[in-house]
């Protein structure tokens, strides 16, 4: 049994704001039925621009239909551009919490809000179309972008954490490689965004001279090539991505281009791209070399 607050209880018991508003200036559909999940989102402004009525119809469990109902008690009377800046963790600490194998419900709220307020300014269809992002999580319909979202606004930091906040990788699980690609590179940028803030002014060291600087991976021979980025797949790689069943195989080294084929599940996995940009490439770059490009069989 879930441990919910009182007032996600009593939201749930007495929702408020059920239904859809009459002729409404915003309209945000989020979820699909098929994934267990959904949600509509309606809202009406006043002379003044100020949110007047807004209302929910969705379908889920006890946390989904709390965060609705919370999430529209939260923005009556505020102006869009202060609708806009409330996020799931604001929905869930309104709630007094929820667990965290339920904070999916938030982020949902918050995604309708979000697809109500850009039909408002954009006159665009409701239902959110994101034919340009990356399809991560193919059973829930997850795309990078809300993954990205997720993991920086709650400081994701864990695979776990990444599926209780937007069920990817919840089903089948075969996404989970790109989710922990998608984390290690959000979380290396978080990382060089802090060491770049605290670091104190200083003259850049001299670079070292020709004689003792160590050879640009393109520059090596070609044998010590491949054993350099055979050991950076085998302590950066493999490991991530035996987890989920699968492997990754070295196929040619040319230059500063290394070509490789996946294997296991990651052979025919629809984030297989975002593995090999993800992980792949970043590792075999932070081992060898920014110049390192890295591509698939067949490329």
């Amino acid at each position: 049994m879930w441990d919910y607050s009182d007032k996600v209880l009593d939201h749930f018991h007495h929702p408020r704001n059920v239904g859809v508003v009459e002729n409404p200036d915003g309209t945000g559909e989020v979820g699909a039925l098929a994934c267990g999940d959904a949600l509509k989102l309606t809202f009406k402004l006043d002379k003044d621009g100020r949110i007047a009525d807004v209302k929910f119809q969705t379908f889920g469990c006890a946390s989904a239909i709390a965060s609705s109902s919370a999430l529209t008690e939260m923005i009556k009377g505020m102006t869009l551009e202060e609708a806009s800046k409330v996020t799931n963790a604001d929905i869930a600490a309104y709630l007094g919490g929820l667990p965290e194998q339920k904070m999916h419900c938030s982020v949902m709220g918050m995604e309708a809000l979000e697809a109500a307020i850009a039909n408002y300014r954009t006159g665009d269809t409701s239902v959110r179309e994101l034919k340009d992002d990356p399809l991560v999580c193919t059973c829930f319909n997850v795309h990078e972008s809300e993954i990205v979202q997720a993991i920086r606004i709650n400081k994701l930091t864990t695979v776990e954490q990444v599926t209780n906040y937007t069920k990817a990788g919840g089903a089948c699980g075969r996404c989970k490689g790109a989710i922990r690609a998608i984390l290690e590179r959000e979380t290396a940028a978080t990382a060089a965004a802090a060491t770049t803030a605290a670091a104190p002014a200083q003259t850049q060291a001299a670079a070292p001279s020709p004689a003792t600087a160590p050879k640009a991976f393109k520059d090596l021979p070609p044998a010590k090539k491949v054993l350099a980025v055979e050991k950076a797949l085998d302590e950066k790689v493999r490991p991530s991505l035996a987890i989920d069943g699968g492997d990754v195989e070295l196929l040619d080294v040319s230059g500063s281009k290394v070509q490789v084929r996946f294997l296991g599940h990651c052979a025919h996995c629809v984030a297989a791209r975002l593995t090999q940009d993800g992980l792949v490439q970043k590792a075999l770059r932070d081992a060898l070399g920014d110049d390192t490009i890295v591509v698939e069989a067949g490329e």
